[in-house]
């Protein structure tokens, strides 16, 4: 079993609202560095994204990736990936949980393998900084739309 990277995040809003940044696809791009483009392919009864066609540009690394998502009621979201060019797998998942009066604990985990040879020392160091910048970018994206 791969081994996965995560990290956690206190956000000053309430879970539905941190939970409605996560689903807002299209708004990727104002709030992440990698995302350029968002596109929801499908989505379920309930409107939420089951496909999201993602374009990344890390750098180095760009990539134009189609991912699964799936919903765990609404304070979980986990995604897999569909089709890739640079990389083999991706699963992750969102995890929020009440940390107080309008705050939020959000977890993020992250299992990646790229296509190229990595050393899963430096797999796992990109995988963080991958993490803390998305917390980092969400934290800043849900308390500045709660001003």
């Amino acid at each position: 079993m791969a081994e996965h990277t995560s990290s956690s995040i206190t956000i000053e809003a309430a879970p539905a609202d941190v939970m409605a940044v996560i689903a807002d696809f299209a708004r990727y791009p104002d709030w992440t560095g990698e995302v350029k483009e968002a596109e929801v392919l499908s989505a379920d009864e309930h409107g939420r994204a089951e496909r999201v066609r993602l374009v990344m540009d890390a750098g180095a690394i760009k990539d134009d990736q189609t991912l699964a998502y799936t919903w765990h009621g609404d304070h979980e979201v986990s995604w897999t990936l569909v089709k890739s060019q640079m990389l083999r797998s991706l699963d992750g998942s969102y995890l929020l949980k009440p940390a107080g009066r309008d705050a939020t604990e959000v977890t993020y985990q992250l299992t990646v393998d790229v296509k190229i040879p990595m050393l899963g020392m430096i797999k796992r160091k990109a995988e963080k900084v991958v993490i803390d910048r998305a917390l980092a970018g969400l934290k800043e994206r849900v308390e500045a739309l709660g001003k």
